[in-house]
């Protein structure tokens, strides 16, 4: 989902003592993540879990199973015990995009998942060359309407995708999709020249937005963002266009309520502490301390915006 500069792979969760009997938990807890070991989402789902263990008093395992955009990852899940030691590591695409993008999947999001709470959001910014000849984004959306400007995108269907789909619906912008394999590859042929723009993420583009190697014209948070304060955000410009990629974690449906809120507790404290307080700032994540209900209400509300765009832009990754 997004890129790797700047973050740091954290081991798995060490053992921690023994606690009374008749307490949950009373095995180990694994974490699913859908992605491969070393990326991103594997990175951030290890730093909770180094945090969670010590603070449940068991282990907690991360089990990468990649593969068919989370699904079986998320079909893993879906059909574990509800006894909460099992987690799912869940982003815009599990939650939300899935079930708009394939005819067919062997879970459903929103029946067989609880929310437990929220990891983080990465901002997302439309950038250019330092040198473009746009100065700002509405001389860009003037210019478009000349030339469509090309930009680049991690990935079809990605969260950066569909945030500047969006964009372009709500300010008029034109611009032609160019996907990449990663933020990186789109951000290298910006600064190559071959693509126009990049909507990249904070955890990929801050370092080249403080360098100074891009020019940020927008971002697509609801307030301008502490890195880049300079940066204004759409709606700002007089467009109403919030987006964000985001990770969180989810039991399956039917967990006790006071494990979820357990578990709850233990990853607001976890996202607050100093560690992964330090992590999240130097990339410009930012987090909250939603509860298992906020999670979920939130989770409803980009299901309205997501899953009706896609199915307008027709965009299938099953055809």
């Amino acid at each position: 989902m997004i890129g790797r500069r700047g973050v740091i792979a954290t081991g798995l969760a060490a053992a921690v003592p023994a606690r009374a009997q008749g307490t949950w938990p009373d095995r180990p807890i694994r974490i699913i993540v859908g992605y491969p070991a070393g990326g991103p989402s594997d990175v951030f789902a290890r730093m909770v879990a180094a945090q969670l263990g010590p603070r449940l008093g068991e282990t907690v395992v991360v089990e990468n199973r990649p593969g068919g955009g989370a699904v079986l990852a998320s079909e893993t899940a879906a059909r574990a015990s509800a006894d909460g030691l099992t987690l799912l590591h869940v982003d815009n695409g599990i939650l939300v995009y899935n079930p708009a993008l394939y005819a067919r999947l062997p879970y459903d999001p929103d029946r067989d998942f609880a929310g437990v709470g929220f990891i983080g959001s990465f901002p997302l910014y439309i950038v250019c060359r330092a040198d473009a000849v746009w100065g700002d984004f509405p001389a860009l959306v003037a210019a478009s309407r000349s030339r469509a400007p090309t930009y680049g995108s991690p990935a079809v269907a990605s969260p950066h995708h569909l945030a500047m789909e969006l964009v372009k619906r709500r300010s008029g912008l034109e611009a032609e999709h160019v996907p990449y394999r990663g933020g990186q590859a789109a951000m290298q042929d910006l600064l190559a020249g071959s693509v126009d723009l990049v909507m990249i993420d904070t955890a990929t583009g801050l370092p080249f937005i403080r360098d100074g190697q891009v020019r940020a014209l927008a971002v697509l948070t609801a307030a301008r963002t502490a890195e880049a304060p300079a940066v204004p955000t759409m709606r700002e410009i007089g467009h109403d266009a919030v987006a964000f990629g985001w990770q969180g974690l989810s039991v399956p449906a039917g967990v006790a309520p006071d494990i979820v809120s357990r578990l709850n507790a233990e990853l607001v404290r976890a996202t607050a502490s100093e560690e992964l307080r330090q992590r999240t700032t130097a990339l410009g994540i930012q987090t909250n301390g939603w509860s298992a209900t906020e999670f979920d209400a939130f989770v409803a509300a980009e299901n309205a915006i997501w899953r009706p765009l896609i199915r307008e832009l027709g965009i299938r990754l099953d055809a």
